[in-house]
């Protein structure tokens, strides 16, 4: 069949038409991603890289929005990932110390999901956030550390301080951090909580946190596996900035490997804002148009 010039023509119209579409599509897709992944310095990343060298560590303090859908599917994503690498050991805020024994028993299979969920303090988004970690932990026979101070305890310690604990058994002192727990009051982390609340709930307000922060850097070093990669989930506030969590497990082991990743949300997300720049190894710069889980 002989094409006429007219016919080729056209042709060589509609292939260049597709082509430009194919463009202005990607380059749309590219402009409309959800998050931007950057190292600390504000450079971008790409997942496959921050992998290979979370990989290289002895622990990894994941921080997220409690509430951000972005964050929880990578923290499912980077566990699955990192499992191909290296033995794991899990641990999480969200799940306090004294619920140990009836995540255990979850994670055993001696109790089913119902079960758990009645005898276990879970956070109200546990099924759509956080269940995913734990049947994944479970599917796998991972280890899953419940690793926050009992809500209680700190509540106590941010009516009367430190000294509250001068009160509590010995089994309950055995759900804390050991006492005297060490605590920096200039860290710009605990500074800047009274700042945030004006004032209101005095000096002892920073050291409720510090007592979850020591607390969780406790149950992390305590219950890890020799030679594996302890992950841990928490909120952002709780290891940005190189503090926190992160702050008490270099002063019990200077020498360890550790890495953090934190979560931020800008309006334009393709370039990481001044101050965001510095607050963890490994940044998520989430869309702030992105929808939230609760």
């Amino acid at each position: 069949m002989v094409l006429d010039g007219k016919y080729i023509n056209k042709m060589k119209k509609l292939i260049v038409l597709v082509a430009t579409l194919f463009f202005v599509v990607g380059v749309f897709a590219q402009k409309k991603t959800p998050f931007v992944l950057y190292d600390s310095k504000g450079k971008k990343v790409s997942y496959k890289k921050m992998i290979r060298v979370l990989a290289q560590n002895d622990m990894v303090l994941f921080g997220e929005y409690h509430n951000n859908a972005i964050a929880h599917w990578l923290q499912l994503s980077v566990t699955k990932d990192l499992f191909e690498k290296r033995k794991l050991t899990l641990g999480a805020e969200m799940f306090e110390s004294d619920n140990q024994t009836p995540l255990n028993n979850y994670l055993q299979g001696k109790i089913n999901a119902k079960q758990f969920d009645s005898s276990a303090r879970l956070w109200k988004n546990y099924p759509t956030d956080y269940a995913p970690l734990v049947n994944f932990a479970k599917e796998k026979n991972i280890p899953f550390t419940a690793t926050n101070i009992p809500r209680k305890y700190a509540s106590l310690v941010s009516k009367k301080g430190f000294t509250a604990f001068d009160s509590l058994t010995a089994q309950e002192k055995s759900l804390i951090a050991p006492l005297p727990m060490a605590y920096d009051p200039e860290l710009p982390g605990y500074k800047n909580m009274i700042a945030m609340m004006g004032g209101h709930g005095g000096e002892n307000l920073p050291k409720a946190q510090a007592s979850k922060d020591a607390t969780m850097a406790h149950f992390i070093l305590t219950t890890q596996l020799p030679g594996s990669l302890f992950i841990h989930y928490n909120g952002s506030y709780h290891s940005e900035n190189y503090e926190g969590i992160g702050w008490y497990l270099a002063k019990s082991n200077p020498l360890l490997k550790i890495k953090t990743i934190t979560t931020v949300s800008q309006k334009n997300i393709h370039k990481l804002a001044a101050e965001n720049q510095n607050k963890a190894h490994y940044i998520i710069c989430v869309d702030s148009d992105m929808t939230n889980t609760y």
